[in-house]
């Protein structure tokens, strides 16, 4: 299907930002954490939600031997800290500056970041392993 890798995507980033918001939500209301303190909780928990989602399902890559694995793994969360930045910036100016409601601003940023992501994993993370003969 010539749109396969978008579709899964869109379907993965969907459950990723289930995830991530989900998390975020339960770690500022029951435990009542600090809005930022959960952002960067909930990155963390929905980035290893989305490596492991994008490697299997979107992008079908399988890794030989355990140093391409994490090769590839820091690879992957080494970008991701680049929506781990924009993240926590938008959610900065949306509640702190713009007193927007924090899981509606989770939600906004979330649009951002999804496309971010998504160009990071296709011509960053996944595109090298290929280029490298991990297939």
């Amino acid at each position: 299907m010539r749109y396969r890798e978008i579709m899964m995507y869109i379907i993965m980033g969907i459950f990723t930002t289930i995830v991530n918001i989900v998390s975020f939500y339960i770690l500022t209301s029951a435990f009542e954490m600090d809005y930022k303190a959960a952002t960067v909780a909930a990155w963390v928990l929905s980035v290893l939600f989305a490596y492991v989602t994008n490697k299997l399902y979107v992008f079908q890559q399988k890794t030989a031997g355990m140093r391409s694995l994490m090769k590839e793994l820091t690879a992957f969360f080494s970008v991701r800290v680049l929506s781990l930045a924009i993240d926590l910036a938008m959610m900065i100016l949306l509640v702190s500056q713009f007193y927007m409601n924090e899981t509606l601003a989770k939600i906004a940023d979330n649009v951002i970041i999804v496309v971010v992501n998504y160009a990071a994993s296709k011509w960053i993370v996944f595109r090298k392993a290929k280029e490298e003969g991990v297939s």
